[in-house]
């Protein structure tokens, strides 16, 4: 496995960082949009945010493979033989980028076997830089400043802060956030759902709609490294190079002695 010290963990934040700038570029003008086959949106700063990674992985690991989430057919079809990889979102949260909510990052994981072992989230509107590698803890910085480490925190069960997925709550998510009196909820779009849990201002995150592997992976990191974990609905840790990308449902959280499936059952 690819051997994760600190010059390579600040070589990829330095590297998302310079992928975000790239994105801001064409940022709050008129962007033209594709449709991939899922219906999803491609901008041209998804696709220069994916040139600049690519080039700047191969660059800093020779021969260790890339998955993102605008590689080819064959790249994908071929990602099942590799025991290392780079799982890359160039723009998560296109939609917001397309609003203009500065809710989008760059996210890039290194994955070993099934799991991520490194994962680097950046936001290009903040400036804010997540991060977490197995053994090594989490931690964020702002822009411009010092790095600080964080952890999740202990839920309180009548306090609850629940995050959610602007677009794609779904009904049984709304259900629960209705029936939560005591909650209060943070939406937001892409990743930075699992790095507010990650810092300790958020607790439970239920995903119930679809994602996929690059959706997930750094930001997974970041929460395991901060004291969390992300779980499907039978408990079982959220596992990486599946036969399909598509993930399935899923419970983000901070607090690992509470029992969040019950409390999504209701």
């Amino acid at each position: 496995m690819t051997r994760i010290d600190e010059t390579l963990v600040s070589a990829v934040r330095e590297m998302s960082q310079e992928a975000g700038r790239a994105t801001l570029g064409f940022y709050g003008g008129a962007v033209s949009v594709e449709r991939k086959s899922d219906d999803s949106p491609l901008t041209a700063a998804d696709k220069a945010s994916h040139t600049l990674i690519l080039e700047a992985l191969h660059r800093l690991t020779p021969g260790v493979p890339v998955l993102s989430e605008e590689s080819s057919e064959t790249e994908i079809s071929e990602r099942r033989k590799w025991d290392t990889f780079w799982l890359v979102d160039p723009l998560d949260g296109t939609k917001e980028f397309l609003k203009g909510t500065g809710e989008f990052t760059v996210n890039i994981a290194l994955i070993s076997g099934t799991e991520p072992v490194l994962g680097v989230v950046h936001v290009p509107v903040s400036g804010v830089t997540y991060w977490g590698s197995k053994g090594g803890g989490a931690f964020v910085a702002q822009a411009g400043q010092a790095p600080v480490a964080i952890h999740t925190r202990p839920a309180e069960m009548n306090r609850l802060v629940i995050v959610a997925s602007k677009d794609h709550a779904g009904p049984r998510v709304e259900a629960l956030l209705k029936r939560l009196t005591t909650a209060s909820t943070a939406n937001m779009g892409s990743s930075l759902k699992f790095c507010l849990i990650a810092e300790g201002r958020a607790d439970f995150y239920p995903r119930l709609q679809p994602t996929c592997e690059w959706d997930t992976g750094a930001a997974q990191c970041v929460l395991e490294a901060a004291g969390g974990a992300v779980t499907d609905l039978e408990g079982r840790r959220f596992v990486y190079n599946k036969e399909q990308l598509t993930n399935p449902s899923f419970l983000a959280f901070g607090d690992a002695r509470q029992d969040w499936r019950a409390l999504l059952e209701g």
